[in-house]
């Protein structure tokens, strides 16, 4: 812990004077210390809301929170797993250079489909040395809370309370809800840090009440809230209360919804939005971020909050059989570094901006996230830890703004969906995905291909080889790990 002592020593007295001027100009007017509440669902895809294009699950709550925020419709999340993209909205630094590149503690090679390679050795904790984005909050009067999926650290020792966070409610080592002994979103949970409820209660509810019982208590002391539901990742259990709903409406799809399905490399991608028991537990999601929202109003905290809401990875449509979603017009889904697997939905909502309800089309990532909310709480920037992300607050107060970014995926790990190891880099409209057992890379133009389906590469050789040196150039300075070939 003396790395993260010295460290908060150091910006104590670098941060001063640039902490009152950001106060005095936040993006939220006049508010001091706004308080944050960030929403971050597990595996929920890009199409999987109302206001993204989705017309079988609805969203209402949601989608009246769009309509007062901005909607950023090329997010992305800084992993296609888990993980990853969790240490990266933690710290603000690209799962490349933390070295956490799989999900915890990841798929055994052995389990792989013929494998050529063996993929890197990725940690399994995240380093206490990092300072997070609780920590900094924290570090200026915030009270903090974590509730639900961690799934940072394999010991307790790296676990929310030795991360920055005053409260946890639920976050430890699993990545999904299935405990030994327990029956997943319904309790008995048998989850290490929350206690089981009554019989039948739903996990998702539960973690919204301790939310709300905490948001109760704060009267004077702000606070950052990090809400991290377990839903929508498997077990697909459904959710009693809109079960039997979305199986009717399932009945009036034509041909009863049947499931639609292609292939996509070793395994199929499910191009239709048709399950019932995935639409849901999305369903009851929306509904209980809605009591969320509803808390703040009645207590009038709307007015000095900033809200987000967004995914840790594309949605789950491609795996050796089709997945329970799809994110179609995107091609594949969760494991994959095309679009499916890395776009995502994202709002944020602020008091004091303008521009409430309009799109941003500018592309982002999960990095973004933690520069963001200090920026728009007025705290001092902390570019040393914060590296790889950029505020967005420039693209909150003028949504058609150009942050002129390069942005790359890293996953040189094999991964249930029958992904292989590769890497992925976008360049303006230009996307570019390596396969690290081929050797070769395929080139796209966002712009004109949104599926990636037409493969330019041959046709633009030069600018394929442009894109894999920038790729390899950008890698090696985070000091990335890469798979090796197998004995």
């Amino acid at each position: 812990m003396g790395k993260k002592v010295t460290y908060m020593i150091k910006r104590r007295h670098l941060g001063f004077f640039l902490g009152i001027y950001l106060m005095a100009n936040s993006v939220v007017g006049q508010n001091a210390s706004p308080n944050v509440v960030f929403i971050l669902v597990d595996d929920l895809g890009w199409k999987d809301l109302s206001c993204y294009g989705s017309e079988f699950y609805d969203t209402p709550h949601l989608d009246s929170l769009a309509s007062h925020s901005i909607r950023f419709t090329q997010a992305y999340a800084a992993s296609p797993v888990c993980s990853p993209t969790r240490a990266a909205i933690q710290t603000g630094k690209h799962p490349a250079r933390l070295h956490i590149t799989d999900w915890i503690p990841g798929m055994d090679v052995k389990r792989a489909l013929s494998p050529k390679l063996q993929p890197p050795e990725d940690l399994h904790n995240l380093p206490l040395e990092e300072f997070t984005l609780a920590e900094a909050f924290k570090q200026h009067g915030y009270e903090t809370f974590f509730a639900g999926k961690w799934h940072l650290g394999e010991t307790e020792s790296h676990w929310p309370l030795t991360q920055g966070y005053d409260h946890n409610k639920g976050g430890n080592h699993r990545g999904s809800p299935t405990f030994p002994g327990g029956t997943g979103y319904y309790s008995p949970y048998n989850n290490p840090t929350i206690d089981n409820g009554p019989e039948g209660e739903y996990l998702t509810d539960r973690l919204t009440k301790e939310s709300l019982a905490f948001i109760d208590t704060k009267k004077e002391k702000p606070f950052l809230l990090f809400l991290s539901y377990y839903s929508v990742h498997t077990p697909i259990q459904g959710c009693l209360t809109y079960d039997t709903l979305y199986q009717e409406k399932k009945e009036q799809l034509p041909e009863q919804g049947k499931l639609i399905q292609e292939s996509e490399g070793d395994g199929f991608t499910r191009t239709n939005q048709s399950d019932p028991k995935y639409a849901a537990m999305v369903r009851s999601v929306d509904t209980n971020v809605g009591k969320i929202l509803k808390k703040l109003k009645s207590l009038g905290l709307m007015d000095n909050t900033v809200v987000v809401f967004t995914s840790d990875n594309g949605g789950l449509s491609t795996i050796r059989q089709p997945g329970p979603t799809s994110v179609r017009p995107l091609r594949a889904g969760k494991g994959w570094c095309y679009e499916g697997g890395i776009r995502i939905p994202t709002l944020i909502y602020a008091p004091g901006i303008e521009n409430q309800g309009q799109t941003c089309k500018e592309p982002i990532i999960s990095m973004d996230f933690y520069p963001t909310l200090l920026e728009m709480a007025g705290l001092p920037l902390l570019p040393e830890q914060h590296r790889d992300g950029k505020s967005l607050v420039s693209l909150l107060k003028a949504p058609k703004g150009d942050l002129g970014r390069t942005l790359l995926w890293h996953y040189p790990h094999y991964h249930g969906s029958m992904w292989r190891p590769g890497s992925a880099l976008r360049v303006g409209d230009y996307k570019y995905i390596y396969d690290y057992e081929k050797e070769t890379g395929k080139l796209f133009n966002l712009a004109q291909d949104l599926e990636e389906r037409i493969d330019l590469h041959k046709a633009q050789p030069q600018k394929a080889e442009e894109m894999k040196a920038t790729l390899l150039k950008h890698l090696n300075q985070m000091q990335a790990q890469f798979p090796q070939k197998l004995d």
